[in-house]
This record gives structure tokens, sequence and C-alpha cells, in this order.
């Protein structure tokens, strides 16, 4: 048993501080910090690759791309720089990784590829 746990034992009142005090403290730093939202889904269409890196560094980070986005939206808003110097390192590695050579120079100026004809609907195809 480990010390703190061993010396935490031997004093009732410790441990009904610890389990009185603890969860309360948790709950309250948890709801003070916290905002309550409303999210909406969206079909927002973007950059294949870019989408694959914003996924790719989510996922590093182990949040939702949404949350990910969030951040990103929020910061940028606030005139504020949204990564670290090591995730902006990750994101380079990351753009490497899927041949992303876009940077923000490339920004309102992305022209979509058309589609294949494939792509079309039956009506179309018959027409």
């Amino acid at each position: 048993m480990p010390r703190l746990l061993r010396e935490a034992a031997q004093s009732s009142l410790n441990v009904r501080l610890f389990v009185d005090c603890v969860p309360w403290y948790i709950i309250t730093m948890v709801n003070d910090s916290q905002f309550l939202v409303e999210r909406v889904q969206t079909g927002v269409r973007m950059e294949k690759r870019l989408l694959k890196v914003l996924k790719a560094l989510a996922e590093y980070h182990d949040m939702s791309l949404g949350d990910l986005l969030e951040g990103i939206v929020l910061h940028a808003f606030d005139g504020k720089i949204p990564f670290s110097s090591s995730s902006l390192k990750r994101i380079h590695d990351l753009k490497k990784f899927y041949a992303l050579d876009l940077d923000s120079g490339a920004s309102h100026r992305l022209t979509e590829i058309k589609r294949r004809s494939s792509n079309k609907t039956v009506s179309e195809r018959k027409g």
C-alpha cells in the first residue's frame, strides 16, 4: 500500500475529508469551467487532404474533429494562435504524410475539380 494511502487510512478524519471534499471539488471545478452549448450537424465541404490532416490531428489529441475545429475558430476570432509549437510540428509532419502542399496563400483561391460523369444521377444518365 502506498505511503500516502496508508497515512490517510490511519486517520478516519482524513479519509472522511478526502471522500467528502474531493468529489465536491471535482464536480465544482468541472461545472465552473464548462459552457453549455447547442451543437448542430453541418455538411461542410473541405479539401480532402486538409480534412485528413485535421482528422489525424484531432485523433492525436484524442478529441473529436468538431472540438478541434471549434477551438481553431474560437482562437482565430480572438486573434490568437490556436496551436502550440509541438502541435505545429505535428501538423507539418501530417501535411507531409498526406501530401498537403497548401498553405494560407491558397486561402480563397481553391477551385474544386469537376465531378466525373459516373457521379451523375440515374435520370441524368438516361437523358
